[in-house]
């Protein structure tokens, strides 16, 4: 399974790290995906690595400001957070799909694909 870590309260203009560790499963094999759900909206992708060729997506509202990154030694996937906006509150996932030979953008906008999923995390950006 999955678990994040490293969620909690910021002020606009800050910077929060989030790591979700897998186990049970090697995370290498997987494209790696973080997802966000504010109150009253859908579940949608903002950042994902794909496994074979280890390139990444972002979602236009995060673009410039959110990082992730794979540490396959540690089975871990990290989203580096800078230049937080209260608009990007929300409880952010963690999520695994299995390897496809299609763009990472596809397998970042298609839930459905994504087979293990954390628990989620609280972020919060108020001053």
């Amino acid at each position: 399974h999955l678990v994040e870590s490293g969620g909690g309260l910021v002020q606009p203009g800050g910077s929060l790290r989030l790591a979700c560790k897998a186990s049970g499963f090697n995370l290498a094999n997987y494209n790696t995906g973080w997802f966000r759900q504010a109150p009253g909206e859908e579940r949608e992708g903002i950042a994902c690595i794909h496994s074979l060729d280890q390139i990444t997506y972002y979602d236009e509202s995060v673009k410039g400001r959110f990082t992730t990154t794979r540490d396959n030694a540690k089975n871990t996937v990290y989203l580096q957070m800078n230049s937080l906006r209260p608009e990007d509150t929300a409880i952010y996932y963690c999520a695994a799909a299995p390897q496809r030979v299609t763009p990472i953008q596809n397998i970042c906008r298609t839930r459905s694909w994504f087979e293990y999923w954390g628990q989620g995390i609280q972020v919060t950006v108020s001053s």
